[in-house]
């Protein structure tokens, strides 16, 4: 009798342990399962977009993995999205455990941060300043650093796009960065070459190495790692050196907002707004600091990769570029930059916008979500717990449904002069929310008004202002450029490439020169606290731009 006992317990934790891994009745499809693993020998830990896409179309547009006993709902289909993402957003904006989160950010930063108290007085601080009207108010400055972007590639016309070193990229990484430190903190930073940047990225660079797959061990889903020692664990070691190092750096630039508040030397920043309310907000210091390291994050990146794609797409697609000249031409002319209000009236450049957008999305699978009731959807069951990921490579990018776009993974911004969202005539594109690129329902972007106001302003720039081509081999035979040759990770930009910038006419070169010298008044507000090599920097660029005006006339 004892041998039998032993023999059905073994047998009954036999079972319960191989069923650990596969798909519960009631999930929707997906690929099968394996004991124990479930789909986790298969999930895919480089451009997992990719093979999520064509998971779909085997199991269509709402598919389930498992990862061990947890679940991973996957949305292709841009009506799911609507409906589980926006309109039943209450239970879908959490975010999956994440301890990495909790160790280095202690569960403060807004984009990884569950849903929690913290994370809703941030939210709500987020929409308390960041509203269009409060934005629209930035604009001078926005309009300024773009147009020191113009002038810097005006004197790199010809650069190699590279992520972190080469001359492009660091104009467009220079004008995202100083964009958000002025909106955000009251200072600008007028060159790439300044520990302000180069350290951040360099903070930056460890911070995104931790969040890479495989980086830390798997520690949300085998709770008893997190009792390794820190001696042991080099992982932590990291993860409390990359703490102090974003700490340090945020609550300075706090303090130095607070500081010249104290001064009497206010100039509408964004953080004066909540110091001004910390307690009304119910922030303290560290929330604070926390609060404005996420915008920090938010606002440079992606901006940045979005111009990356931009120009990448206009230079394998030179017939886009011409019809793109041609209408800002005869919108703007020769005499004077392009404004905002312009954007109105050409049709044809806010179809490259969104096209963009659609093409190559910063990031294609944004940032997981995580669901905190039980959902239903078209009979399939959603538990409560799942995480949530929305392939936008499926309903806006490449290899997109054929019955949604002709020709989808071709750059082509007629499709959205065609119809509102770029499908084919008669297609039904109502769920293809402009806002997808920005996030869904609670966890939206709170910085997409800031974002697309910057997009908008550079897009029209660089098409008014320059002749975009691919470089030239020794034979003078252009290099085609790949427009699939993107970086890994969540947020993606393409990987390097040669190009050739040079200024359309000697007329437009001249407009950037003296608009360049007329930001000065905008710029002095914001060029407070600058170290000596900037405010050498900023004296130097003055007097040359002076110089040019003179022999310009």
């Amino acid at each position: 009798m004892a041998l039998v006992l032993l023999f059905a317990l073994v047998a009954i934790c036999a079972a319960i342990v191989l069923k650990i891994g596969s798909r519960e009745k009631g999930l929707p499809p997906g690929p099968p399962t394996v004991p124990i693993l479930g789909n986790a020998h298969i999930f895919p830990t480089e451009f997992p977009h990719y093979k999520f896409t064509e998971w779909a179309r085997q199991y269509g547009g709402l598919f389930s993995l498992k990862i061990g006993q947890d679940t991973v709902v996957v949305l292709t289909d841009a009506a799911a999205v609507k409906d589980l993402m926006d309109k039943r957003s209450s239970t879908t904006a959490d975010r999956p455990p994440s301890y990495l989160g909790e160790l280095v950010t202690n569960g403060l930063h807004m984009a990884l941060a569950r849903f929690t108290p913290a994370w809703k007085t941030e939210r709500r601080a987020a929409a308390a300043i960041l509203t269009p009207q409060a934005t629209s108010q930035h604009l001078p400055i926005q309009r300024a650093e773009a147009t020191q972007l113009l002038h810097n590639i005006l004197h790199s016309p010809q650069a190699s796009l590279y992520y972190n070193f080469e001359p492009i990229f660091t104009q467009f990484a220079r004008y995202s960065i100083s964009v958000i430190y002025s909106v955000l903190h009251g200072r600008r930073v007028p060159q790439y070459e300044t520990e302000e940047i180069t350290g951040y990225i360099a903070v930056m660079h460890e911070w995104s190495a931790l969040l890479e797959p495989g980086a830390v061990p798997p520690v949300d889903a085998i709770p008893i790692l997190k009792r390794i020692p820190e001696r042991w664990a080099k992982w932590k070691r990291d993860c409390k050196r990359v703490r102090n190092l974003q700490r340090a750096r945020y609550s300075r630039l706090v303090e130095e907002t607070r500081e010249r508040m104290r001064r009497n030397q206010h100039n509408g920043s964004f953080m004066e707004d909540i110091l001004e309310r910390q307690a009304e907000l119910g922030m303290d210091d560290e929330m604070t600091s926390w609060f404005g390291g996420t915008l920090l994050e938010g606002g440079t990146d992606t901006t940045t990769s979005y111009l990356q794609s931009l120009v990448l797409a206009l230079i394998a697609y030179p017939e886009v570029q011409k019809k793109a000249h041609e209408e800002i031409d005869r919108m703007v002319g020769e005499h004077r930059m392009p404004t905002l209000k312009d954007l109105e009236q050409m049709p044809y450049i806010r179809a490259i916008i969104s096209e963009t957008h659609r093409f190559r999305p910063v990031a294609p699978l944004g940032a997981p979500h995580a669901t905190l009731a039980t959902e239903e959807y078209h009979g399939y069951i959603i538990p409560k717990g799942t995480t949530i990921f929305v392939n936008m490579c499926e309903f806006i990018s490449f290899k997109v449904k054929q019955s949604l776009f002709d020709n989808p993974e071709d750059f082509m911004p007629e499709r959205y002069l065609l119809s509102e969202n770029g499908t084919k005539p008669g297609v039904d594109g109502s769920d293809l929310k402009s806002t997808f690129p920005f996030g869904f329902g609670r966890r939206i972007c709170p910085g997409r008004y800031l974002a697309q106001n910057s997009i908008d302003l550079n897009v029209m720039n660089l098409l008014w202002a320059f002749n975009l081509k691919p470089d030239i081999d020794t034979n003078g035979n252009p290099i085609p450029v790949d427009t699939f040759a993107y970086r890994k990770g969540l947020s993606t930009a393409p990987l390097p490439f040669k190009c050739r910038i040079t200024p359309r006419t000697v007329a437009k070169a001249g407009i950037i020169e003296n608009e360049f010298l007329e930001t000065a008044d905008t710029f002095s507000k914001f060029e407070v606290g600058l170290s000596p090599e900037d405010k050498e920097f900023v004296a130097r660029s003055r007097n040359t731009l002076t110089e040019a005006k003179l022999l310009l006339g």
